[in-house]
């Protein structure tokens, strides 16, 4: 895209070339990439890494550090859920981070929250919470190429 100029998408463009990026990570970094033909249960496709092992996988995509949330019902927090966030800075080149869904059992405030909502009309929610203050510091412990040696 000419100089990155991201507010040209609309948001369900925006999300489609978040995903789509998301795999084209996913198998250059050797993973096989099946894609989910319904999208119910939050996962937007599994990445399989041997025979034995496989991940689901939720992508979600944010234009300039807005809020990012998951419903609990369909983001449940296992070890191998995971979300693919793509970070979209006007201007610049897109940024995939990844995020295991056990980092919301750890609790760390400054990027990671839990809403539960009682007796309101939102669902729970886990939700991520990056700014211009703290997006340098998320994206260097979350980088996808730091966190796929992980799996």
């Amino acid at each position: 895209m000419e100089n990155n100029n991201w507010s040209k998408l609309s948001h369900l463009q925006l999300g489609k070339y978040g995903e789509y990026f998301a795999k084209m990570e996913f198998t250059k970094a050797g993973f096989d990439v099946y894609t989910s033909e319904v999208d119910d249960k939050g996962i937007d496709f599994v990445i399989r890494k041997n025979e034995s092992e496989h991940y689901d996988i939720q992508v979600k995509s944010v234009r300039n550090y807005n809020y990012v949330f998951m419903r609990k019902e369909v983001f449940a927090l296992r070890k191998n859920f995971l979300l693919a966030l793509v970070l979209f800075e006007e201007g610049e080149q897109s940024t995939l981070c990844l995020v295991p869904s056990l980092e919301w059992e750890r609790k760390q405030e400054k990027f990671f929250s839990e809403n539960d909502y009682e007796n309101k009309k939102s669902r729970p929610e886990w939700g991520l919470k990056i700014n211009k203050n703290n997006a340098e510091e998320f994206k260097n412990a979350y980088e996808f190429n730091k966190q796929i040696t992980n799996l």
